[in-house]
């Protein structure tokens, strides 16, 4: 009988209590429900916030929703524009947190209530999700937190940029990306082509440097916001990447530069230049380089062939040089680029080496390095001449020598069994002299080379020593007589008297001749290919034999050159 008192006694308290009036709160009360792991900013008496909320009795039952308007809720804090428990239940806040209200009728809408929507004495409920908070006297904040090692140059006002971004509202909501389009944003800085929070942030930016830019609405988009992605009043954070930077008056600039000890010569427009380079953009993006084609690139300078920052950035440079050309886009690609490697706008930097250069009007280029004390005969055309060479290119790469053989190198001068200006280097040279000879391409082996040993249009370089010449025979001889010619020629030919010259009595006697000495074959010459043109040449009907008719008549004529 007690127990069961005591449990009807307990179902009354609790029926009395589930409909006693509410118990009047002095203050709200504040359940965070969630609280993000960082917290850069809390709202303050006076700040402007956008959140979103849920209205709701302690039922449960929901009176109002931002949700359900589609909208965030804007508004001062602290400026008596909210309930009162509102206002003071925002204070504190941080950009995503999450807070459950619960705000007396006294710091709500009181005795009074509001309208048919919230009765009189009534107990609210908000579940509220801060969106964004600023203030009016909020100016652009700028955290960097990537610089690069070097910095030679700041993004300045009137500069033109190429950058990527992401951008997000203060929540992290992404409303654009260039990253996703795989294509840098490009303006001028400074000079209201931005939003103007923008054009603040990227002031005094490096190439590479990486930086969080967070700007109030009044230096973004406004009350309106955009339109589309960007809501009405609301902050913005942008995550930039500089990738490129000039300005439309910058000209080319020559860095890095290594000049060799030795430069007797430069550079001037109409040379033409054969070089090495990678090629890559300002942030480092590799493009091209002709080392990974295993050839130079052969270009005049100067001359339009290239586009104009390199055809300014080649001249005066030596040979060997190396340098560094940093070229904006109005000397390179301009705003077009190049479609795939190179985007439009781009600043070009090329390191380069110059391997090579000539003119079209260079001669051969003879230094006498040794010159023996007695010099009685020089070369000239038609003699038989035995040196020894070392070749190479330009940039002292090697191409050749003698000394690798253990034998001279044997040519006639002037009969095109070597390049021209090898020629113009062999003559007039004495027996033991030492020379230095550079040979430009047109007077070498000119646009094509010699495949796998000489590139095309190089310029040749040759030390040679005479090692020994067998003087010539006048020009257009290929045989001579040293004493007076015999009066019976014909018949001391014709040996069998059968008053015929068969070509095996030609030749033996006019080896017997040079043995004796009574007359000389042309030198550096196979002597048979000389007897037998001899032959041919007395041999005036072609039946392969000379008759003493034909022998006679071809002696009787000036032209005849074999001085039979």
């Amino acid at each position: 009988v007690f127990a069961s008192r005591v449990l009807y006694l307990s179902v009354l308290v609790a029926f009395a209590a589930c409909n006693a009036p509410p118990v009047p709160s002095d203050d709200i009360f504040i359940e965070k429900t969630f609280v993000p792991e960082q917290c850069v900013r809390a709202v303050k008496v006076g700040d402007y916030v956008r959140y979103h909320y849920n209205g709701m009795f302690p039922d449960g039952k929901k009176f109002d929703s931002s949700y359900d308007r589609g909208s965030t809720y804007n508004v001062f804090v602290g400026k008596k524009q909210l309930i009162e428990g509102m206002d003071k239940a925002l204070v504190g806040m941080c950009v995503n947190e999450r807070r459950l209200v619960k705000i007396p009728p006294q710091l709500a809408y009181g005795k009074q209530g509001y309208g048919d929507i919230i009765p009189p004495d009534s107990i609210l409920h908000f579940d509220v999700l801060l969106l964004d908070v600023w203030n009016p006297e909020d100016s652009v904040q700028i955290n960097t937190y990537h610089t690069p090692a070097t910095c030679s140059r700041k993004v300045e006002v009137s500069d033109f940029v190429r950058y990527h971004y992401n951008g997000t509202l203060l929540d992290g909501t992404l409303f654009d990306s260039s990253h996703t389009r795989m294509r840098t944003y490009d303006t001028y800085v400074g000079i209201g082509w931005l939003i103007a929070g923008m054009d603040q942030g990227l002031l005094g930016m490096c190439v590479e440097e990486r930086r969080i830019i967070t700007m109030p609405p009044s230096l973004g988009y406004g009350e309106n916001g955009d339109g589309s992605d960007i809501p009405g009043q609301a902050s913005l954070v942008f995550d930039v990447v500089l990738l490129d930077l000039h300005n439309p008056r910058d000209g080319i600039t020559v860095t890095n530069q290594i000049v060799p000890e030795s430069c007797t010569r430069k550079t001037v427009a109409g040379d033409f230049v054969r070089y090495h380079y990678n090629g890559s953009l300002l942030d480092g993006t590799f493009f091209d380089s002709s080392y990974s084609r295993n050839h130079t690139y052969d270009t005049y300078v100067g001359r339009g062939y290239v586009i104009a920052g390199m055809d300014e950035g080649l001249i005066g440079v030596c040979v060997g040089e190396r340098r560094t050309i940093t070229i904006p886009p109005h000397l390179a690609y301009g705003e077009e680029g190049t479609g795939t490697k190179i985007p439009g706008s781009a600043v070009l930097v090329f390191d380069i080496h110059i391997i090579d250069f000539h003119n079209p009007s260079d001669t051969t280029e003879v230094t006498v390095t040794y010159k023996p004390e007695e010099c009685d005969k020089k070369t000239k055309k038609g003699d038989f001449v035995k040196y020894h060479y070392n070749a190479s290119l330009l940039d002292d790469t090697s191409i050749d020598s003698t000394y690798n053989y253990g034998k001279t190198y044997n040519i006639v001068l002037g009969v095109n069994q070597v390049v021209p200006g090898m020629e113009d280097g062999l003559m007039d040279m004495c027996v033991g002299e030492r020379r230095h000879v550079v040979i430009p391409p047109h007077l070498g082996y000119g646009e094509r080379g010699v495949t796998d040993e000489v590139p095309g249009s190089a310029v040749l370089v040759f030390d040679i020593e005479l090692v020994e010449m067998e003087e010539g025979l006048p020009e257009g001889y290929m045989f001579i007589w040293n004493e007076d010619v015999s009066p019976d020629l014909f018949s001391e030919m014709d040996k069998d008297n059968n008053e015929q010259v068969e070509p095996s009595e030609f030749t033996d006697y006019i080896l017997r001749q040079v043995n004796e000495g009574k007359g000389r074959l042309a030198p550096g010459f196979d002597p048979y290919r000389i007897i037998d043109n001899m032959f041919s040449n007395q041999d005036r009907n072609g039946d392969g034999k000379i008759t003493e008719e034909e022998f006679k008549l071809k002696a009787d004529e000036a032209s005849a050159h074999d001085e039979l």
